[in-house]
């Protein structure tokens, strides 16, 4: 038990009308009784000192992802690592290398297709090699990262740069941790983190952005399987491209990048003969500059869109995009990735319980009303987290989905500290509030921390009946499975799965049908 599920053991324990004499007494008797052998405090000293050890190595090995990787582009070439680490002892260590590389793609499949390595996939590999090594597994992760320090070096303005590009980067990520189901914050921190770039490190280029993803081709299968919708860009191309679609059979090089799976530059659009323009207002002899596509891998490096930036706004005659912004730029759609598959993910993970509370309430009528709030990251260091209110569900069933940001936060609800102590917790809570009792449920991430609350009234009634109840925890049971599920997926270690035929469809009724599948799964298990 961590703190603050031990104190909402006590808390359970003692009920909530207890007085605090009693509670004194409780206190006094556990200290008094609560008995820890020698084997039993060793253990838990080796278990603290361990998971203290595992945060330093993950620090350590960010830092070192980061100083590898100069330009912020979100990954590291395995062979460019793999040739750096065969020289380690002097190339001693060579079968221990090829033995974790083989462990390594194994993990990872991807890994054989493209040879790149993610933050979490750099560490795997080390640790993969360390662990071939003899001896203490600390001491060579050590040796290992003093080895890899030294192979590269960074001067001073390359580190100022790398730590302003990540800074635009972080910005990315946090506004798709804030922005509940909306992708606009986050499209609006991608184009600012490349203007700010392109004026800083990119000569003060003056750049245009936009971002198309993969969609069916349901508007005219003759022109292809699947078509690119321009689904945002900077405001002053707004009016040419945004909700424009380029199918396969238009000019341009954008399905060029979504096929190989690899930037395209064009370093002048004038010479080239493929490119399709969406401005036409703007003259021919105007229509000069560089052009840059980049696909966007999710986390199994499947191509599901592109990020492009073309620099014909510029009036310069030299607007050649750089290696070293490209590179950022890759960054960039990385981050970009990142961030649309956590909104994706808490897209699904709120269909997934619009189909279990349509299931539960017709079985638990005594039910008053149910709300979902999602954990959030605090905007501040007084903070920690908010709780954003996603769906409310009255007793007829009626749902409704807040759009509108609804945001509680600790301080400022002193009724609901329950739902904050079920956060805390990430344990069920039992209490009621002038007079009606509520049931706080944490539904759980991979690592057991809860990703969101759900709180649910039963008015008047202390307990629901014996048969509502258990449809209730039945329910509860199927959506966490079903969110698990939904968060394995979006896991680079983890392919993709699917029992039901209907599941191939799209991820939003996908998302539904897990909890059915799950559902039914159970059904065969008593059957």
């Amino acid at each position: 038990l961590n703190l603050p599920q031990f104190v909402q053991l006590m808390e359970t324990f003692v009920g909530e009308d207890v007085s605090l004499p009693t509670v004194k007494r409780l206190i006094a008797f556990i200290k008094e009784e609560y008995k820890q052998t020698e084997e039993e405090k060793m253990e838990q000293l080796q278990k603290v000192h361990h998971i203290s050890r595992l945060a330093q190595r993950k620090l350590l090995l960010e830092a070192l992802f980061e100083k590898w990787d100069k330009n912020a582009s979100g990954f590291l070439d395995l062979e460019e690592v793999d040739a750096v680490l065969s020289t380690f002892k002097e190339g001693m260590e060579k079968e221990a290398l090829r033995k974790a590389k083989k462990h390594l793609c194994s993990r990872y499949p991807q890994l054989g297709r493209v040879g790149k390595l993610s933050p979490k996939a750099f560490q795997t590999f080390l640790e993969l090699v360390a662990s071939e090594f003899t001896g203490d597994e600390d001491e060579a992760i050590d040796n290992l990262v003093e080895f890899l320090t030294t192979s590269v070096e960074q001067s001073r303005t390359e580190c100022l740069q790398s730590l302003a590009r990540r800074k635009w980067l972080y910005n990315i990520q946090q506004a798709a941790e804030t922005t509940g189901t909306s992708m606009e914050p986050v499209y609006k921190a991608v184009f600012k983190a490349l203007s700010q770039d392109a004026e800083a490190h990119g000569d003060n280029k003056k750049i245009s952005a936009y971002i198309a993803l993969l969609e069916e081709n349901q508007l005219s299968p003759e022109r292809g399987q699947i078509l690119l919708h321009y689904v945002a860009c900077t405001a002053d191309d707004a009016p040419y491209v945004l909700n424009q679609i380029l199918y396969r059979d238009m000019k341009g090089v954008s399905f060029a990048a979504v096929e190989e799976g690899k930037p395209i530059h064009v370093p002048r659009v004038q010479l080239h003969g493929n490119i399709h323009f969406w401005n036409y207002d703007r003259p021919v002899e105007e229509r000069r500059g560089s052009l840059l596509v980049l696909p966007l891998h999710d986390a199994h490096w499947r191509v599901f869109g592109i990020l492009g930036l073309d620099t014909l706004r510029d009036q310069c005659d030299e607007t050649i995009f750089l290696t070293q912004e490209i590179s950022f730029y890759q960054g960039v759609s990385q981050a970009f990735s990142k961030a649309y598959h956590c909104v994706c993910r808490r897209e699904n993970v709120l269909q997934m319980t619009v189909t279990a509370l349509d299931w539960l309430y017709p079985r638990a009528p005594s039910i008053h009303a149910v709300v979902m709030y999602l954990v959030e990251p605090g905007k501040d260091k007084t903070h920690n987290y908010a709780l954003r209110k996603v769906i409310t569900t009255d007793n007829t069933g009626q749902k409704e989905i807040i759009s509108s940001p609804v945001l509680l936060l600790r301080k400022e609800n002193l009724l609901r500290v329950y739902l904050f102590k079920c956060t805390d917790s990430s344990a069920a809570i039992h209490t009621s509030v002038c007079g009606e009792y509520h049931i706080a449920v944490p539904l759980r991430d991979l690592s057991g921390q809860a990703l969101g609350i759900f709180d649910i009234s039963t008015g008047h009634h202390q307990k629901l009946p014996p048969h509502e109840h258990k449809d209730l925890q039945k329910m509860l049971k199927m959506a966490q499975a079903a969110c698990s599920e939904i968060l394995k997926r979006s896991s680079e270690e983890t392919e993709p799965t699917y029992v039901l035929e209907a599941e191939h469809m799209a991820n939003l009724r996908h998302a539904g049908l897990l909890f059915h599948r799950f559902m039914l799964q159970d059904l065969r298990e008593c059957v």
